[in-house]
């Protein structure tokens, strides 16, 4: 493993984690009095939890993240239903 320095200033040059900063500053950090690092660490892990649970997301049709997993979890039985009814 190799640590690779990115340069001051520069947003395209780590364009994700830009994104995911920008996107944790709006839509969290903004709009909540940070009162200590625990309270911080805190509100962060669950905006994590929220984000990868519960946020739509534009690259999933605006779906949640668990709704999708849902409906891939759905399709698979549906399909494996459908084989076994079918060889029976």
């Amino acid at each position: 493993m190799e640590i690779i320095r990115t340069p001051h200033r520069a947003p395209q040059a780590n364009a994700f984690a830009e994104r995911w900063v920008l996107t944790v500053r709006s839509e969290c950090l903004d709009w909540i009095l940070i009162r200590s690092r625990r309270h911080l660490e805190r509100v962060l892990r669950d905006y994590v939890k929220h984000y990868a649970r519960a946020r739509p997301h534009r690259g999933l049709d605006l779906k949640t993240p668990s709704h999708v997993a849902t409906q891939r979890s759905v399709e698979v039985r549906f399909d494996s239903n459908a084989a076994t009814s079918s060889a029976g």
